[in-house]
């Protein structure tokens, strides 16, 4: 027997945030840098009798929500093995051996992510948007996948099916 299945495909150019990171592990730290990030969001599901498997408009609605956040923000993986995060007064203090960032609070994104490589912001945002397509009423979707693009044709995407 066939599989089919349906898929909900957005891609807007406003579906998008610029930010700043770096790539941080034991012996290696990229430099300061930023990215004008694009982001696409497939969900797959059953059709329903509306003929729907997802509104448009609620994916679109959720996926900006979710970029808006990022947006001109410096993003720091909070649960990295190699950075040592604290706050003094109004700033977060990012030390990686004897490199230290003082950048202020309201600049920073704090992810619950070990690297900001594209891969580990697809798998964020994936987790984020389908925390809030169920808040604004999710059905019939089986699997969510977010791509993040760092430039035109340079991307990571995660699949998340359940």
């Amino acid at each position: 027997m066939p599989t089919r299945a349906f898929k909900v495909h957005v891609a807007k150019d406003y579906l998008k945030f610029n930010a700043a990171h770096f790539i941080a592990y034991h012996g290696f730290r990229e430099a300061l840098h930023g990215h004008n990030y694009r982001v696409s969001v497939d969900v797959e599901g059953d059709l329903g009798a509306d003929g729907y498997v997802l509104d448009f408009g609620v994916v679109k609605d959720v996926a900006r929500r979710v970029c808006k956040r990022l947006d001109e923000k410096t993003l720091i993986p909070a649960q990295s093995d190699c950075l040592e995060i604290s706050e003094a007064g109004a700033q977060v203090i990012v030390r990686y051996d004897n490199d230290e960032f003082a950048i202020p609070k309201s600049d920073v994104f704090l992810l619950p992510i070990v690297h900001s490589s594209a891969e580990e912001l697809a798998r964020y945002l994936a987790g984020e948007m389908r925390r809030e397509l169920g808040d604004d009423g999710l059905r019939r979707v089986r699997a969510i996948e977010v791509g993040v693009e760092e430039t035109p044709g340079q991307g990571a995407y995660y699949r998340e099916a359940w």
